[in-house]
């Protein structure tokens, strides 16, 4: 009688590729799935019962600002409670690694949305940063992003202008270091003002490093607004100085005067896929989240103050109500908040419906978990796509749904045997009910954890059982170069 580690048996099997759901056992010894089909001569040190249940691969965060959630709660509450078993980490130009912050420096923003502490910014190098990863291991795997911004900030004396010949040599130097030590690809965000005066030419200039590697890059572009198209055709012809795919983060069209152009965002991004390998992510929600900013105050029909340096009393509360509170105009109030971030409601739900209903679309979180008041993403994306987008509304179907947040994950960030069900890849497994999964977090109760979720394996470990976490710490560095066989 063939013996498992684990046998999940008589749940409905969406395996990730975008197949049609079956009934299948699902056998697990060490590490990796080792067998899928009729095991009911087989028996297992331990046994699930999936009646009724989905057995899905665990779900991969395409978009996480995670670097460092990763270290200060390795349980990884947010994710693991939503069935997330893998994050992509460094977005946006944002990484934790490599710089060494000194003492006495001033964390630039959006760095500091990864923390405001110059001592949590205490690693030269990337080999450092996942080292320390893999010495206290998380709940959940991370796959690392190298962040433009932090690049600069690492080689830049002033950040108010595009980097010399020598920057950019330097750049290319800690990003080739960040490469070889096991990194997945590049990110920007030209959007944020430390990285605004970086010019094309620069973005290319270090991106060319990638042609060296297998890898991505990711970006979250310069406009997302009335200049989206010249940012997109940027975007694109940095993922080719690179030769790597180019992922278009968070893709979305905010303000008024821009919604409905999903269907011309779209076809130019599908025109772009003619010509190189493209993808893109998107999250749940007509409101994004990130730094307090003025000039975000113009497109944004309401803002959310979710942290506050100064003012940390007002973590949650709208900024008009600030302002009354306050006594100034809601300009000033941003201002007076600094070091501060965000809600902002930009986005037209139709625009975000197509963008999430589009087959080459990702789902990623985009959350922000050092904030005091956080968006609800951070807690509700993947079941909030489950049940109320894919169950409720019918945008989806299942199997395409589980696709987006798992095989067409590892596929375009290229992530060895993972995403999807088979023998020989990695048991990352989440066990749900498509009957009752569903978001709880609001703009009200942010951090209220979702339902339905039964169980999630990580790398062959039961890491979350009915509605708590095992305590269980599996989650390894994603690397390139992971191998696939048993």
């Amino acid at each position: 009688m063939t013996a498992f580690d684990i046998v999940v048996r008589h749940g409905l099997l969406v395996d990730g590729t975008g197949a049609p759901r079956r009934h299948a056992d699902v056998g697990i010894v060490g590490r990796r799935v080792a067998a899928i089909g009729d095991l009911s001569g087989a028996v297992g040190a331990i046994e699930i019962d999936a009646t009724g249940r989905v057995v899905a691969p665990g779900f991969i965060d395409a978009h996480t600002h995670d670097d460092r959630y990763l270290m200060l709660s390795p349980e990884m509450p947010a994710k693991l409670s939503q069935g997330v078993t893998t994050v992509v980490t460094g977005n946006c130009g944002i990484s934790l690694a490599p710089w060494r912050a000194p003492a006495d420096a001033t964390v630039p923003p959006p760095l500091n949305l990864l923390g405001q502490d110059p001592a949590e910014f205490r690693f030269a190098d990337f080999a450092t940063y996942l080292a320390a990863l893999e010495a206290q291991p998380a709940a959940i795997n991370a796959a690392c992003l190298v962040g433009h911004t932090t690049l600069r900030v690492a080689a830049m004396a002033s950040l108010d202008r595009t980097a010399t010949d020598a920057e950019i040599a330097a750049m290319q130097a800690l990003l080739h270091e960040a490469m070889t030590s096991g990194a997945i690809g590049l990110s920007t965000g030209a959007a944020y003002p430390t990285a605004m005066p970086a010019s094309t030419a620069e973005l290319t200039g270090v991106a060319s490093v990638l042609r060296q590697f297998d890898s991505v890059y990711a970006t979250h572009i310069r406009d997302e607004g009335d200049k989206i198209f010249d940012a997109l055709d940027e975007a694109f012809a940095v993922g080719a100085a690179g030769s790597a795919p180019t992922v278009i983060s968070h893709h979305k069209l905010i303000g008024p005067r821009n919604h409905g152009r999903s269907t011309e965002t779209l076809a130019h991004i599908a025109q772009a896929m003619t010509r190189q390998p493209v993808g893109l992510d998107c999250y749940p929600y007509t409101a994004g989240s990130t730094i307090l900013r003025r000039d975000r105050l113009a497109v944004a029909s309401r803002v959310i103050v979710t942290s506050s340096v100064p003012h940390p009393e007002y973590a949650g509360l709208d900024l008009d109500d600030i302002a009354k509170r306050m006594g100034l105009s809601p300009e000033d109030t941003v201002d007076a908040l600094q070091p501060a971030g965000a809600i902002y409601f930009l986005m037209d739900e139709a625009d975000v419906q197509r963008i999430l209903a589009y087959p080459p679309t990702m789902i990623g979180s985009d959350g922000l978990p050092h904030d005091t008041a956080p968006h609800p993403r951070l807690w509700g994306t993947f079941p909030r796509v489950l049940g109320h987008y894919c169950r409720d509304i019918g945008l989806f179907t299942l199997e395409a749904a589980v696709h987006k947040m798992s095989g067409l994950t590892a596929a375009t960030f290229g992530l060895p045997a993972r995403g999807v069900l088979k023998p020989g890849y990695f048991a990352d497994i989440t066990i749900f009910d498509p009957e009752t999964i569903m978001d709880r977090a609001t703009w009200g109760a942010p951090t209220s954890r979702s339902v339905g979720i039964d169980t999630v394996i990580v790398n062959g470990v039961v890491s979350w059982c009915g509605d708590a976490a095992t305590g269980a710490r599996a989650g390894a560095v994603i690397r390139l170069t992971d191998d696939v066989a048993m």
